[in-house]
């Protein structure tokens, strides 16, 4: 069996991409050839070997434009080498992969991986619709990240007999005690409260900052990631005299994120809208074994992630009250606390574990050829 993932891949700044490379890489470490081919966003096109069982191929990148990398050679490249595989893995949404895969020829199974609805470019959907209906029937089967996203999305309501559900899996890391334990002192005698994700309009900082104002003095937020609304968060915190209950980290290495889950006392997501389709942070936080507080958005995958009640709780979106409220109260008392890091751990354990995502992928796979 020979499985090829197709999509945006790098770098690995979202969740789609790091399916794609979690994928590629479970599959590979399990003896099965699974490639991947992307369209280069730094002008590299150079063939890699991951390893024995897994070569990533890269086409060029000649303009980026709606979060799309426009690469015609994408298409002459999987035209040559479709013909190698048993079953193309497409990851959606990326207009330059559906379109490449409909001019390949290729005659073999295909999966289609439903990340996420076109949400902000709604109006450039109109000119995209043709050939995503297309990839829409021409796929083998849908795969949808929560039972959620598959039910509620209006693009798949006619094809819901070939969905299957197959959560996001992560691995287990931790980080290192000993600069764990700086963040810890750096902010000694505070709740950390830690989110971290591009400063985009759609991920609400702006209500978590507000929500801060509301917490006692005994409470830090932590807000790491880099992104066009840096300026915008960064004066309102100055303008609003927060420099002690707001800190704006900015990039967090790979190699320090682990440090900073650890260190904190929950997590928290404060999306407003569908663009937030799951939330990979929420599984890390649970990795973790952190509380989270997040947000009920309908038709997202996002609450069925974070269940209320289990593994942390979910409010209104664009409610700061309610944010500053959930979050005092899963610190109300130690007992409340623990059972909820408890929760969520177990809540990882059962649904969100990378050997989970491999092995159901591949259950998938065996099945359709």
């Amino acid at each position: 069996m020979r499985i090829l993932q197709l999509g945006k891949f790098y770098p690995l700044k979202g969740g789609v991409e790091i399916v794609m490379y979690e994928l590629a890489k479970g599959m590979s470490e399990r003896g099965i050839d699974c490639d991947i081919l992307y369209a280069s966003g730094d002008g590299e096109t150079e063939k890699i070997s991951l390893n024995e069982h897994c070569n990533i191929y890269r086409s060029k990148t000649v303009i980026e434009a709606k979060a799309t990398k426009i690469s015609p050679s994408m298409i002459s490249i999987l035209r040559k080498i479709a013909p190698n595989y048993d079953v193309i893995h497409v990851h959606h949404p990326d207009p330059m992969a559906a379109l490449a895969l409909r001019m390949s020829g290729f005659r073999g199974k295909v999966v289609l991986h439903w990340h996420s609805d076109i949400v902000r470019q709604n109006h450039l959907l109109t000119y995209y619709r043709p050939l995503q209906s297309w990839l829409i029937h021409r796929a083998d089967k849908i795969v949808g990240t929560s039972p959620v996203y598959l039910r509620e999305s209006p693009e798949l309501q006619q094809v819901q007999s070939k969905t299957i559900c197959i959560p996001i899996g992560i691995c287990e890391c931790s980080g290192d005690a000993e600069r764990t334990a700086k963040i810890r002192a750096e902010y000694a005698g505070k709740k950390i409260v830690f989110s971290v994700g591009r400063l985009v309009s759609y991920k609400g900082f702006e209500y978590l900052i507000d929500a801060a104002k509301l917490l006692p003095d005994d409470y830090i937020v932590l807000i790491g990631g880099t992104g066009c609304e840096y300026d915008t968060l960064n004066n309102k915190i100055q303008t609003e005299g927060l420099q002690d209950k707001v800190t704006l980290l900015g990039y967090i290495p790979d190699d320090m994120i682990h440090e900073y889950f650890d260190a904190c006392t929950l997590f928290c997501l404060s999306s407003i809208d569908k663009r937030e389709a799951f939330a990979i942070v929420q599984i890390e936080a649970m990795a973790h074994a952190k509380p989270i507080v997040s947000v009920d958005i309908p038709g997202s995958g996002v609450p069925w992630v974070n269940k209320h009640g289990v593994s942390g709780i979910n409010v209104s979106p664009r409610d700061s009250q309610a944010l500053a409220d959930a979050i005092q109260h899963l610190c109300s008392d130690e007992q409340t606390y623990q059972r909820y890091c408890r929760q969520s751990r177990q809540r990882f354990e059962d649904l969100f574990r990378r050997d989970n995502m491999i092995s159901a992928c591949l259950e998938m796979y065996n099945n359709l050829i």
